[in-house]
């Protein structure tokens, strides 16, 4: 795939720019709808001297201190550690060729990251500088994959009492349960025509929104969110047609994700960000049309504003600000978007 040079210097943000559409060089265009509305901050990261060269950004996590973490797939710099307001901390790791998904677990003082690789077809326990703790291969005890080959795993979620899922997105489509002893304790999921399969399980996350912690499973080629329990029991499908969504991100009582292509055709750079009420019915997306729906269907979402090219991943923060980064977006660095009241 061919992939533009990245530029270091600050400015680079707003090189960029001329591919956007005209409302967004004013001051300040507003995104979003209702009570989710954004302003892009494109000075965010332009405190920096010089930032470092990315292929692509792929997801994002916060620590305990509310520092971001970012995984690449550049193995100059997988990881790339900043804070809220924009300033680069540090960059390092060199292991992950196809750094896909980024979780964290644990509580402040004991915490890790969970890392997939779709070139390596692993998964991995690390610290919080990027040292490898723990390794999975494919789950050759569930009988489910015959080689290393066709498991491709896409990303992770754990529970606060350290069990493990892990979404094969790129592969077989199971979503694989590992106890906290890394132990393999259950798989479901995987290719087929019932609402149980799935077809590009990209991501996943633990819901705590309910009094009953269920699982949120991307099903992205068929452009829905599907709900199992913790045991694997399939629960109901969260329909997004036109959204080709990435994983899912649970903050408060609204649910956020990344749309990496968008309408029925699924056009390249076409992207943008919806965000889902605690009824997970579509209330916002910034970048993209107005949501509208015919009864209690959602009607098909597609982009508005030449915002996104193909969004990856979203992250909140306890202020309401959202951080997104991108896949084959020009090697460009996460946008920062905050409230707009």
């Amino acid at each position: 795939m061919h992939r533009r040079t990245f530029l270091t210097q600050s400015t680079t943000i707003l090189a960029t720019l001329p591919w956007l559409s005209l409302p967004l060089n004013t001051s300040k265009p507003v995104f979003g709808h209702q009570n989710k509305k954004y302003t892009w901050d494109k000075d965010w990261l332009a405190g920096n001297p010089t930032l470092p060269g990315v292929k692509d950004c792929h997801e994002m996590v916060f620590t305990a201190d509310k520092e971001i973490i970012l995984l690449t797939n550049d193995t100059r710099n997988n990881f790339i550690k900043m804070t809220k307001s924009g300033k680069i901390l540090s960059t390092y790791g060199n292991e992950f060729p196809g750094g896909h998904g980024l979780t964290i677990g644990g509580v402040k003082g004991d915490e890790f990251l969970l890392v997939t690789d779709t070139d390596r077809h692993q998964f991995f326990k690390t610290t919080l500088d990027g040292k490898i703790i723990q390794t999975w291969d494919y789950p050759a005890e569930s009988e489910k994959y015959q080689n290393k080959a066709s498991f491709v795993p896409t990303e992770t979620a754990v529970t606060k009492d350290g069990d493990i899922y892990v979404a094969d997105g790129y592969g077989a489509q199971y979503i694989i349960h590992y106890g906290a002893d890394g132990k393999l304790k259950n798989i479901f999921g995987g290719r087929g025509p019932e609402p149980k399969h799935l077809d590009n399980a990209h991501g996943i996350c633990i819901d705590t929104r309910r009094k009953t912690p269920t699982l949120i499973v991307t099903d992205r080629n068929r452009c829905c969110f599907k709900r199992y329990s913790l045991d694997g029991t399939y629960l109901e499908t969260i329909s997004l047609p036109g959204a080709n969504v990435c994983r899912p991100v649970i903050h408060g009582d609204y649910l956020y994700a990344a749309v990496l292509t968008s309408g029925s055709t699924g056009n390249a750079e076409t992207g943008f960000v919806i965000i889902l009420d605690q009824d997970n019915k579509l209330i916002s997306a910034p970048g993209g049309a107005t949501p509208t729906f015919d009864g209690n269907v959602c009607k098909e979402s597609y982009q508005t504003a030449k915002l996104f090219k193909h969004p990856h991943d979203v992250l909140v923060d306890d202020e309401g600000n959202l951080y997104v980064c991108q896949w084959n977006s020009g090697q460009v660095l996460p946008y920062k978007f905050t409230p707009y009241v």
